[in-house]
C-alpha cells in the first residue's frame, strides 16, 4: 500500500530565499550570494545531502537492535560533485549531483565484517537513497494561475 508525502514551496521575496512545509514543519533555503542568494540558509543540494544523512541515521536507530547490532554513536558525512554552470546556463552539462559519497562512522565494539554488513543494508534500505541511486518518476500534475 502506497504512502502519499506531501510538501509545499512558497518563494519568498528576499533574494533566493524559499520557505518549504510538510505536515506543518518548515524549511528555509536560500543560495550562497555567488549563487544570487542571501545566503541565510542551506539550498536544496545541500539540503538533499541532509536528506540523505538523515534518512540513513534514522535506518541505523530503527533498525539496529532488531538486526542485533549495537552501537553508542553514529553520523554520516557526505559530499556531492554539482556543476553550477549547469543550471546556470554556461556549459552543457547536468544540473544535478554527477556523484554523491557518503561516509558511514560508528562507534561501536562490533566486528568490522558486521559494521561492514549492516551499513549495506542500511544503504539497501534507506528510501532517500534509493530516490537518488535508481531515479524516481517527476510527474507534473498541472500548472495553476492564481
Amino acid at each position: 500500500m502506497l504512502t502519499t508525502f506531501k510538501a509545499t514551496a512558497r518563494k519568498l521575496p528576499e533574494g533566493m530565499q524559499v520557505e518549504t512545509e510538510s505536515r506543518g514543519f518548515k524549511i528555509i533555503m536560500d543560495e550562497p550570494e555567488e549563487l544570487g542568494g542571501t545566503n541565510v540558509a542551506m539550498n536544496p543540494v545541500e539540503a538533499v545531502l541532509c536528506a540523505l544523512g538523515a534518512c540513513q541515521s534514522i535506518v541505523v536507530a530503527a533498525f539496529a537492535q532488531a538486526k542485533n547490532f549495537s552501537y553508542e554513536e553514529f553520523h554520516v558525512e557526505l559530499e556531492g560533485d554539482l556543476d553550477p554552470d549547469g543550471f546556470m546556463g554556461l556549459a552543457d552539462v547536468r544540473n544535478g549531483f554527477q556523484e554523491i559519497r557518503f561516509s558511514m562512522n560508528f562507534k561501536t565494539t562490533e566486528s568490522q565484517e558486521k559494521t561492514e554488513e549492516f551499513a549495506q543494508f542500511v544503504e539497501d534500505t534507506c528510501p532517500v537513497g534509493d530516490c537518488l541511486a535508481n531515479g524516481v518518476k517527476l510527474v507534473r500534475s498541472s500548472v495553476n494561475r492564481y
